[in-house]
């Protein structure tokens, strides 16, 4: 009876101990939340400057609910290579979990390359997103915008 209580408790230790790593490294690989969003863009008159300033409206549903508000600088060559950063501050709920963060967009467009990356300011998080940290991925198809966030927390 009692190899059969020292069996039972190591099995029991085990389990434990698998759900302890199998939790550790869903927080290592990282999460993520997938969705659409639309996106108003309101031109501000900044007379006198080498670039354009928008201020950003965004409205998430899918795995990210809520509003994204910030602004954007961008400028436009001649030759056709554009470029832009902006600041956008995300109110809402990742998978649930409800707070926010700032995220910050830099990006590039030429004829022969383009980029985009968009981060989650580390130490921006707020209320349960506490500690997020990421990217997200803009897709634009058919005038459509989507999103991928691959996080941490």
């Amino acid at each position: 009876m009692i190899n059969i209580l020292k069996i039972f408790m190591v099995l029991v230790l085990v389990l434990i101990s698998m759900k302890i790593l199998a939790e550790n490294n869903q927080q290592e690989l990282g999460m993520s939340a997938t969705g659409t969003f639309e996106v108003k863009l309101d031109p501000q008159n900044d007379e006198g400057v080498p670039a354009g300033r928008m201020v950003i409206h965004k409205e998430y549903t899918g795995g990210l609910v809520g509003k994204g508000v910030g602004q954007m600088i961008s400028k436009r060559t001649e030759g056709g290579a554009a470029v832009y950063s902006a600041i956008e501050e995300f109110e809402g709920s990742v998978n649930g979990k409800t707070g926010s963060f700032t995220l910050f967009h830099n990006g590039f467009m030429s004829a022969s390359k383009q980029s985009l990356e968009v981060i989650i300011v580390e130490g921006s998080g707020a209320g349960e997103l506490k500690g997020i940290t990421g990217s997200l991925d803009i897709i634009q198809e058919n005038g459509k915008h989507s999103y991928v966030l691959e996080y941490q927390q």
